[in-house]
């Protein structure tokens, strides 16, 4: 197995799920979850509010992983209740855009950049980490969610040209179907991204590749969903960069993930 160094990127947030009290969250958390469990080497570039840095950076650094610290004008803040495999969120406050400078000096081979939101990494953001020679998974929650407060509607990014910087491209089925309008192979492959992971929440997922779609199934888990799709996609990345298949590398990441569940349940 080749060596693994990968960062993960992106804002902190402010949960709170089914009404309980707020509690730390955000794609680097769960991510780094997934990537400490798999023991490799990894760097996690979060940013939040200073305000709120004692009560989200503990649960981070509980990861092991060496964490960098980036100070934002504004703590993402969001609100989720779930029916089954669906979430409704409430967008109550957005987490500070990254700038080019934000992503500079990782020297990692691969990034997972958390995207929030549209906008929240803009095209020239991503293209300085491509520039640098790392590769990019790309939450596609950045695609689809409006930088705005309130209840959220998915609404699709009328220009993804910028998604040739990108690598791996990870979809929930809503945000798969709000921004190409179905699951299927052609429209997710016409993206132009080498891999599209859209995930099913119980049901799994579907791995997109050279042409071709696969269904990965999971093993349903009863426990709070929330941040799977964060671990899977760190996860996936990594069994990728270690040499498996797309397939073979859907299904390790599946694993984990309900094991990560399983054990926060």
């Amino acid at each position: 197995m080749r060596a693994v160094r990968v960062a993960v990127l992106g804002n902190l947030s402010l949960d709170l799920v089914e009404g309980d009290a707020p509690r730390p969250g955000g794609p680097p958390l769960y991510a780094a979850r997934a990537i400490a469990a798999l023991g490799v080497p990894a760097v996690v570039r979060a940013k939040a509010a200073d305000a709120d840095r004692t009560r989200l950076l503990p649960a981070l650094q509980r990861t092991g992983l060496p964490v960098e610290w980036l100070s934002g004008a504004a703590t993402a803040t969001y609100e989720f209740s779930y029916e089954g495999d669906v979430r409704r969120m409430d967008v109550k406050q957005l987490g500070s855009p990254w700038t080019p400078g934000d992503v500079t000096g990782l020297e990692a081979p691969w990034a997972h950049v958390g995207a929030l939101y549209r906008g929240e990494f803009p095209p020239e953001t991503l293209a300085a980490l491509a520039e640098s020679g790392t590769r990019i998974s790309l939450d596609g929650q950045g695609l689809v969610r409006p930088a705005r407060t309130g209840p959220l509607v998915l609404e699709p990014e009328p220009d993804t040209s910028f998604l040739r910087y990108v690598s791996v491209l990870k979809l929930s089925e809503a945000e798969a179907r709000a921004l190409v309008g179905s699951l299927e192979e052609r429209p997710l492959s016409e993206l132009g991204v080498p891999e599209v992971l859209v995930t099913l929440g119980s049901r799994g997922c579907l791995v997109v590749a050279r042409r071709s779609v696969i269904h990965v199934p999971a093993e349903p888990v009863d426990a709070d969903p929330t941040g799977a799709g964060d671990s899977f996609a760190a996860a996936y990345v990594i069994e990728r960069e270690r040499g498996y298949a797309p397939k073979r590398a859907a299904e390790k990441a599946t694993r984990l993930v309900g094991r990560l569940l399983a054990r926060a349940r």
